[in-house]
């Protein structure tokens, strides 16, 4: 494995590859991507501690008027922002005759139940109690005890971020029939990058995995890549690959065009579905940043930038839940190799 220096950063962000190598030509990464490397990893990303905490969704989905809801671990929850803007929530049915919550507007911090008008503040009220809950001001968490069955924590485990007020942020979310590991595991693999998603990735090393002589910074992969722009026009970064709880993994650039950008991929059970098979939503939250003084027109044009960055996102995750799901059926078959 390589463990050169990452790319420079120049005067412009981007870099012709003057000799383009064709998909089929590349370096093969099967030897380097070992299967007990990549079990390793997921292993002690597995065991970390998360609180009991929950990724539900982006928080600009809770709006004035409507409450963002969703299936955490086979229970429906139900999230709104109170008179005072403080997110609240709790379970998505409602205690009097379980009409579902998330079907109910919001009226002045208060979401009233369209099926016989109980209206709940987010203070305990006729057997319907709270749920901890979180707005980190990119996402929003729940925190489910009696899914995690783990040491409560007061707060979610937020991974370090570039400041919201200076970054351009999107979310993703898009769902997969597979567990959270999966999901995981997939992100535990740089090495597929290049071979899967040649639109999006070339000229892809892991210059540091875990258990090498180099990864003196702990449990991370080190990747040198380029984001693929056209055939021959492409941004070489520098990115490490982090795993800081059991359901998140964390893509930070920390050399080259964006240094300090961040993508969380957040994967949140959601229970079985019809068939008994299990459900996975992903959320991924994107934080890019950048000291470039035209950056600050690209975060004026965030309203426009947001769908096509939430566009690449699904593009990739289509390919990756898919394998996921392969994952899922030949792990659950017994089948599968790692």
């Amino acid at each position: 494995m390589s463990t050169g220096p990452g790319p420079r950063r120049g005067r412009l962000p981007l870099s012709l590859r003057r000799h383009p190598v064709p998909w089929q030509h590349q370096r093969p990464t099967w030897r380097e991507a070992r299967p007990a490397v990549i079990a390793g990893a997921l292993a002690r990303a597995l065991a970390r501690p998360a609180g009991n905490w929950y990724v539900l969704g982006a928080s600009t989905d809770v709006r004035p008027d409507r409450p963002l809801s969703g299936t955490v671990a086979g229970a429906e929850v139900v999230v709104w922002r109170d008179a005072r803007g403080r997110l609240v929530g709790g379970p998505g049915a409602c205690p009097h005759l379980g009409a579902p919550l998330a079907d109910s507007p919001v009226r002045c911090g208060t979401l009233v139940c369209h099926w016989h008008g109980l209206a709940l503040d987010g203070a305990p009220f006729a057997g319907w109690e709270p749920l901890p809950v979180h707005d980190d001001g990119v996402l929003v968490w729940v925190r489910l005890d009696t899914a995690g069955r783990e040491a409560p924590t007061p707060g979610p485990p937020v991974p370090a971020r570039p400041s919201t007020a200076t970054a351009l942020t999107s979310v993703w979310r898009g769902t997969g029939t597979c567990e959270p590991e999966d999901v995981v595991a997939n992100r535990l693999d740089p090495w597929h990058g290049a071979w899967f998603h040649p639109y999006s990735f070339v000229d892809l090393t892991v210059a540091e995995a875990p258990g090498d002589p180099s990864d003196a910074a702990g449990d991370r992969f080190l990747v040198d890549v380029s984001f693929r722009l056209t055939r021959r026009l492409v941004v070489p970064v520098r990115a490490e690959f982090t795993a800081p709880g059991p359901r998140t993994v964390v893509m930070r650039i920390t050399e080259g065009e964006g240094a300090g950008s961040v993508v969380e991929s957040h994967a949140t059970p959601l229970g079985p579905d019809a068939a008994g098979r299990p459900r996975t939503a992903v959320v991924e939250a994107v934080l890019a940043t950048s000291d470039r003084p035209g950056f600050s027109v690209a975060r004026r044009l965030a309203p426009v930038l947001r769908p096509l960055v939430g566009a690449a996102a699904g593009r990739l995750w289509r390919d990756d839940l898919a394998y996921a799901e392969r994952r899922r059926h030949l792990r659950a078959r017994g089948e599968f190799p790692g």
